[in-house]
C-alpha cells in the first residue's frame, strides 16, 4: 500500500488526476436525492426515511475523517484511497443487495455508515499529498481535488436518473442502478490508486515542475501567517488558532447550505406573490445553477487564495457573504436578478471555502500531519449540515403558523446566517501565527525523511 516516490523528473501535473479520481467518485453524494422518490415508491417510504441514508453518509464522512486522520497520514494515500475504494463501492453494492431484497436497513448501512466511511476517508486522502507536490500554490492545488466533490454531482444526477429511466424505478431496477454504480466508482477511482505518488524526502517545487531533491530548489518564505515549522495534529488540536478555524468553517458552511438544502422552494416562495412566479423547470435550473457555483468557487477562489493569502480570502467569503444575505433580505424579493446573483455568490463562497481551508491548515500547522488536522476539522462540516438545514427549516415552518407567505417565511432565518457570518468573520480576524511552543522539533522533520527513504529502500 506504500505509494512509490516519484522519480526525478516526474510531472507533479500526474497527482491532481489520480485525486480528482476520488474526488469526482465520492462526489455523488450530493446526487442522493434522485434515488429519492424511487425508493419512496418501491419501498412506501416518508421523505424523512428516504433522506437517512444521506445524513448518515454526511455524519460518516465527519467522524471517519476525524478519527482517521492520523491514520491516513501514517499509511499514507495509496492506503486511504483504497479503503476509500473499498468502502465507497461495497456501500453501493450493499444498498443494491438491500434494494433488491426490499431490506431499507440496509441501504442505510450500506450506502449510509460503510460508503460514509469512504466519503471521510476518500476526502482527505489526497489533501497532503497535494501540499507537497504544490508547496507554491497549495489553494490551487486543493482547490482542483476539492472541486470534484463539488462536481460529481453533475455526472452522476443525469447518469443515475438516466439508468432509472432504463433499468425501471421499481427495487430491481433502483438495485441495479446501485450495482453498476458500485462497479463503475471502483473501476474508475482504482486509476487514482495507481497513479498517486509521493514527493521524494526533502522535495521542494523546482521551476520545471518536476520532482527536484531540496538542494536544487528553494524553500518557500515564510511570512506572517505562512509558517515553515510544522505542527502535529495532536498540538493542533490544542491551538486557539484551530478553534478558530473550526468556526470559520462552521459558519461559512452554515450559511452555505441555508440557501443549498432549500433552493427550490425558496425561490420559488419569494416570487410566489409576484406578477412573475418561478416555475418548477425554472427553480430546477436554479439548483443546477447553484450546483455549477458551488463546483467552480472551490478552485476559482482557492486559487485566488494563493494570490492574495488565505485570511483575505475568507474575509471575503464571510464579509461579502453577508452583505448578499443582507441584499437578498432587503432587496430579493424585487429583483429575480439580484436573487439568483447572490445566491451564486454565496454558493461560490460555501464551495471556495471547502477548498481554501486545506492551505489555511498549511500556513499555521506546516505539512507534517496536515491531512489528520484536516480531517478533525471537518466535524465543523458535519455541524454545520444539521445546524444550516435545522435554521431554515425551522423558521420558515414557524413563520408559516403564524401566517405568513412569500419572502416573509426566511427573513428571520437570513438575519441569523448574517449574524453567523459576523461570527466567523470576527473568529477569522483572531488568527495569529502559532506559538513555537507547538512546533516539532527540527530534527524530527529530518527523522521522518530518513524512515520514509529506508522504508523506499525495503520496498
Amino acid at each position: 500500500m506504500t505509494p512509490p516516490l516519484a522519480p526525478a523528473g516526474w510531472s507533479r501535473w500526474l497527482v491532481p488526476p489520480a485525486a480528482l479520481s476520488v474526488h469526482l467518485s465520492i462526489g455523488q453524494a450530493y446526487a442522493w436525492s434522485v434515488f429519492k422518490p424511487p425508493l419512496e415508491s418501491a419501498l412506501g417510504l416518508s421523505g424523512t426515511a428516504s433522506a437517512l441514508p444521506f445524513q448518515l453518509g454526511i455524519v460518516m464522512l465527519g467522524l471517519s475523517a476525524a478519527f482517521g486522520g492520523t491514520l491516513v497520514e501514517r499509511k499514507g494515500p495509496r492506503w486511504a484511497m483504497t479503503v476509500a475504494l473499498c468502502c465507497f463501492s461495497s456501500g453501493f453494492l450493499l444498498a443494491a443487495l438491500g434494494a433488491a431484497t426490499e431490506q431499507y436497513w440496509l441501504i442505510v448501512f450500506g450506502y449510509g455508515f460503510v460508503g460514509g466511511i469512504g466519503l471521510g476517508i476518500g476526502y482527505i486522502s489526497p489533501v497532503s499529498t497535494l501540499i507537497k507536490w504544490f508547496p507554491d500554490r497549495p489553494g490551487m492545488a486543493t482547490g482542483i481535488a476539492i472541486m470534484g466533490f463539488g462536481g460529481g454531482a453533475l455526472i452522476a444526477s443525469p447518469w443515475s436518473a438516466q439508468m432509472l429511466d432504463s433499468f425501471g424505478t421499481e427495487s430491481k431496477g433502483i438495485a441495479l442502478a446501485f450495482l453498476v454504480h458500485g462497479l463503475v466508482y471502483a473501476v474508475f477511482m482504482t486509476l487514482g490508486v495507481l497513479l498517486i505518488r509521493v514527493p521524494p524526502p526533502g522535495y521542494r517545487q523546482g521551476g520545471d515542475g518536476g520532482a527536484r531533491p531540496a538542494a536544487d530548489a528553494a524553500k518557500p518564505a515564510a511570512t506572517a501567517l505562512i509558517s515553515t515549522a510544522q505542527v502535529s495534529a495532536k498540538s493542533a488540536v490544542r491551538t486557539p488558532q484551530f478553534w478558530c478555524l473550526w468556526v470559520v468553517l462552521c459558519m461559512n458552511v452554515t450559511a452555505g447550505i441555508g440557501i443549498l438544502e432549500k433552493a427550490a422552494p425558496m425561490i420559488t416562495d419569494f416570487f410566489a406573490e409576484t406578477d412573475a412566479p418561478v416555475s418548477i423547470s425554472a427553480a430546477a435550473g436554479f439548483v443546477a445553477l447553484l450546483s455549477a457555483a458551488n463546483m467552480a468557487g472551490r478552485i476559482g477562489w482557492s486559487s485566488t487564495s494563493d494570490l492574495i493569502g488565505r485570511k483575505n480570502m475568507y474575509r471575503v467569503y464571510l464579509g461579502v457573504g453577508a452583505v448578499m444575505y443582507l441584499l437578498i433580505s432587503l432587496f430579493g424579493d424585487s429583483s429575480k436578478p439580484l436573487f439568483v446573483l447572490c445566491a451564486l455568490v454565496i454558493l461560490s463562497f460555501y464551495g471556495g471555502g471547502f477548498a481554501t481551508i486545506p492551505a489555511y491548515l498549511k500556513d499555521l500547522f506546516g505539512t507534517y500531519q496536515v491531512g489528520a488536522i484536516h480531517g478533525r476539522l471537518l466535524t465543523a462540516w458535519s455541524t454545520a449540515g444539521v445546524l444550516g438545514p435545522l435554521i431554515v427549516n425551522r423558521v420558515a415552518d414557524s413563520e408559516e403558523a403564524a401566517g405568513r407567505s412569500g419572502s416573509g417565511l426566511y427573513g428571520l432565518s437570513f438575519t441569523i446566517m448574517i449574524g453567523l457570518l459576523v461570527i466567523g468573520f470576527v473568529a477569522n480576524e483572531l488568527v495569529r501565527p502559532v506559538h513555537p511552543r507547538h512546533h516539532v522539533p527540527a530534527p524530527r522533520e529530518a527523522a521522518d525523511d530518513h524512515v520514509t527513504t529506508e522504508q523506499h529502500r525495503a520496498a
